[in-house]
């Protein structure tokens, strides 16, 4: 039984604590802050309860299998999970479209309806050739640790569409198949699936199509109660496997010796002896010599990556029955916005009474420090077209900028990592799970597969194969 030791309580972290110790090990956990869940967090007040982090789940199998690889209780059994339909509404200029969930028939219909007789068939055309990007890259891109040879993750598989002209030029971004092979209005709503990850579509691979593909074939879920639960259950399965937490203990450095990771060393001097350390946190926010990269290995992902702006509203005022849980208002970007998420869950743990709505209203912007952060008036106006008379339904608002997430979460400048995506070189992948230093390990939305819930609970995977099977775990089955 070896002492392990985790830095960070975020989800990626305790998906990697559950499972070690099922395998037997001793697992310590060390958080800087309070509580668990990194960015998956939850603000209440009056009443109300808000997500701070994530509002919805895709690909809940990563979790599935975590429950069932770690306890005799299904994830099912622990949290209240319901598959959002309709999925989405996508609000434009002069259009506004609501598409069913998992539904490619429900979604052919609604966007012929809205964008003219053969828009719903080139949409299911175009996320075929998504399928075939999922299907290529699935396994080496978040089922298998990241390849000493990753470079063959730097081609983009995106098969685009012949007599478009993009095969015979550089390999192409999701803007260019959006208005190449889709068009007007209906390449708005692809490029807007793209800008809620955090991604510019103009300077993103066409790989990037496989994101909205995941979400319409294995559909947008919540979680009752908010994200935050699913949080929770995740720390009581570790607690239940008997994983322990150590909170208000802030890792500065990992200790070595012999060459090799020892333990790590908390802000007050205390050291921690370990026989292998798992980073779950941003490796930025440890000094540079306590994760060395490999020679050739992925280059870390830094301040490139952007963080959110965040509104969360008290409203006066039932949530009318035919709300859609989510909505994407696209912007021409002015004002530095470009997409706005509004998120209304049909869920009462998240207002006083039925006379009440919580809303949360997001969008992308520059980490701290970075591009200037949008006007909060600018959002309010923009979520105002998915939510009518919101101005006048306002009871209060609790603005998060990046600069709050930073000092909440820790994350370097409150930046979000998006998901890892092959092509452009591999510009859009994340280090590996391993480092250079024999016995650190690095899990979480930083390291390979990247972020998102599903993402960084797919690290717990790959991190616990590598260290329980070593270095010829060939990922998860």
């Amino acid at each position: 039984m070896a002492r392990i030791a985790v830095i960070g309580a975020g989800m990626g972290a305790m998906a990697t604590a559950a499972r070690l110790r099922v395998a037997g090990h001793q697992v310590t956990v060390y958080e800087r802050g309070t509580t668990y869940g990194g960015a998956v967090g939850r603000y209440e007040r009056d009443g109300f309860a808000f997500d701070t982090g994530p509002g919805l789940l895709h690909l809940p199998a990563v979790y599935r299998d975590l429950f069932v690889k770690t306890g005799k209780r299904p994830l099912e059994d622990c949290v209240d999970m319901v598959q959002l339909d309709p999925a989405v509404r996508h609000v434009l200029d002069g259009a506004a479209v609501t598409l069913p969930g998992a539904s490619r028939g429900g979604v052919a219909t609604a966007l012929d309806e809205t964008f003219g007789a053969g828009a719903g068939e080139r949409w299911n055309a175009l996320l075929g050739r998504a399928r075939d990007t999922w299907d290529a890259t699935r396994r080496p891109l978040l089922e298998e640790p990241l390849r000493p040879d990753w470079q063959v993750l730097g081609r983009d598989p995106y098969p685009a569409l012949r007599g478009s002209g993009l095969l015979r030029r550089r390999p192409p971004t999701l803007a260019e198949i959006a208005r190449r092979e889709l068009g007007g209005g209906l390449g708005e709503l692809l490029a807007g699936r793209v800008l809620a990850y955090g991604l510019d579509p103009d300077a993103t691979p066409a790989a990037a199509a496989a994101l909205p593909y995941m979400e319409q074939t294995f559909g947008s879920w919540y979680v009752r109660g908010g994200m935050r639960e699913l949080a929770t259950a995740v720390y009581e399965r570790c607690r239940e496997r008997r994983v322990e937490f150590v909170f208000g203990a802030d890792v500065r450095s990992v200790l070595t010796r012999d060459g090799r990771a020892a333990g790590v060393r908390l802000a007050d001097g205390t050291e921690a002896a370990a026989d292998q350390v798992v980073c779950g946190i941003d490796p930025r926010q440890l000094p540079g010599a306590s994760v060395p990269r490999p020679r050739g290995g992925v280059p870390a992902r830094g301040g490139e990556a952007p963080g959110r702006l965040t509104l969360l509203l008290a409203l006066s005022g039932a949530r009318p029955a035919d709300a859609v849980h989510r909505t994407l208002v696209h912007s021409p970007g002015t004002a530095g916005v470009r997409l706005v998420t509004v998120l209304r869950p049909d869920d009462p743990a998240t207002r006083p009474d039925a006379d009440h709505e919580a809303v949360t209203v997001s969008a992308v912007c520059g980490p701290a420090g970075g591009a200037p952060v949008p006007d909060p008036e600018k959002l309010l106006d923009l979520a105002a077209r998915a939510v009518p008379g919101l101005r006048e339904r306002l009871l209060w608002q609790e603005v998060r900028t990046p600069e709050d997430v930073e000092a909440a979460t820790g994350a370097c400048g409150g930046s979000v990592p998006a998901p890892a995506l092959p092509g452009d070189g591999g510009r859009m992948l994340y280090p590996a799970n391993t480092t250079a230093l024999p016995g650190l390990y690095l899990a979480g939305g930083w390291a390979h597969p990247g972020g998102g819930l599903a993402h960084a609970g797919m690290t717990g995977a790959l991190v616990a194969g590598l260290i329980v099977e070593g270095a010829e775990f060939r990922g998860s089955q």
